[in-house]
């Protein structure tokens, strides 16, 4: 991927912390290169908890936090030289606004979890914020770090599909499809639960990151759109199912699908693509490859590590050919993004534009107004909600 740094870059993180899901991933993610180490924490909203967690981690005494305020006091304190260089915010949703907002305004750099946070004023502050301070600030939409992901990206937008008429994206997932939240699992408890999830459960959850692989991928602007969710699964307060019609300006046309109700799916993310010079498929259950059909010629499926893709493919791959990449290699590439923009502004230069290619602030935002345009469509009686 990259040369080796001089020094390795200082990580805090917020949340993650025993019995998490995300944090585990966030953390082998930013190890994966050997760019990142990790060397301080506020793991868990329980005091106790977050320095236990800590302790599992290696932290030391003096950097191992019961909550973010002292962490972010305490970095505040330090020398800048011994500062960290950014943190990583991995708690459930309700938290990432305050935390993320305080850090960026204390000219902190921020990686945060998806979605960004639960209102468009929220959104609106933070990208105030981080163009005020100029700092940098990724949102962890991993499937954009997917090396065929972004050679479908060159594809579209280097025009080999012509104009695009159709886009269908689905991601079905099968884990909600009891009531998980009545017996103790924790991600679905704080998931299905308003306070802490916001205005959206599946929508927000996945279908967030539907919205994002399109966007990323085409280049297409949401024009208006037609949703309806729905709680299937009896008792729940937020949707576990939703299906959107999208119109884009410029006259596409799209399907989006978000369900965690799908009994026996795992994590079904699909992508469809067709213009007017043919069609690309991609699967995140089978990541390395990408189908092309043109209209004059026979289908192929390109693979990733092949020598023919494009930089930004060829980048994002980390073995060759044939040798299995996945779902954390995918992480550590939105890692890789923001190390690369960070360690250009340390130096006082501009990034490379491939090499620090991670969502941006602005992306997390969009990814905002997305669920509450969402929200305010399935609850209206009109067929198409402006954007």
């Amino acid at each position: 991927m990259t040369d080796q740094p001089s020094r390795k870059l200082r990580c805090a993180m917020v949340g993650g912390g025993r019995d998490a899901f995300i944090g585990a991933v966030h953390r082998k993610a930013m190890a994966l290169d050997g760019q990142i180490e990790l060397v301080a924490g506020a793991l868990s909203s329980s005091p106790e908890k977050a320095r236990a967690s800590g302790r599992d981690l290696g932290l030391a005494d003096d950097r191992n936090h019961g909550d973010w305020q002292s962490l972010l006091a305490d970095e505040l304190k330090r020398p800048p030289a011994e500062r960290i260089d950014f943190v990583s915010i991995v708690t459930p949703n309700h938290v990432h606004f305050p935390v993320a907002q305080a850090f960026a305004e204390a000219g902190f750099h921020v990686v945060c979890d998806k979605p960004l946070v639960h209102t468009r004023e929220q959104a609106d502050a933070l990208v105030a914020t981080v163009a005020r301070h100029g700092t940098v600030f990724g949102v962890t939409y991993n499937y954009t770090g997917y090396p065929m992901v972004r050679q479908a990206r060159e594809m579209v937008r280097s025009g080999q599909l012509g104009e695009l008429r159709k886009v269908v994206v689905e991601y079905n997932q099968g884990w909600l499809a009891s009531q998980l939240e009545d017996a103790g699992n924790k991600q679905a408890d704080w998931r299905t639960d308003p306070a802490r999830s916001g205005a959206a459960g599946a929508i927000g959850d996945i279908g967030s990151h539907a919205e994002n692989l399109v966007a990323s991928v085409t280049g297409l602007e949401i024009e208006s759109l037609c949703a309806d969710l729905s709680a299937l699964v009896p008792g729940r307060m937020l949707d576990d199912d939703g299906s959107l019609l999208l119109r884009f300006k410029g006259g596409a046309r799209g399907v989006l699908i978000a369900s965690q109700i799908n009994t026996g799916l795992e994590n079904d993310l699909r992508l469809r693509i067709s213009g007017a010079l043919g069609t690309l498929e991609w699967r995140q259950e089978r990541p390395s490859e990408l189908l092309h059909l043109p209209h004059d010629g026979p289908k192929r499926t390109l693979t990733r590590g092949s020598p023919w893709l494009c930089e930004s493919a060829q980048r994002a791959s980390r073995l060759p050919a044939g040798h299995p990449e996945g779902f954390i290699e995918a992480f550590a590439n939105i890692y890789g993004g923001v190390a690369a923009d960070i360690r250009a502004r340390i130096a006082g230069q501009q990034a490379d534009a491939i090499a620090a290619d991670y969502p941006r602030v602005e992306d997390g935002a969009r990814g905002v107004r997305f669920i509450e345009r969402t929200v305010a469509s399935s609850k209206s009686e009109l067929k198409w909600t402006p954007w």
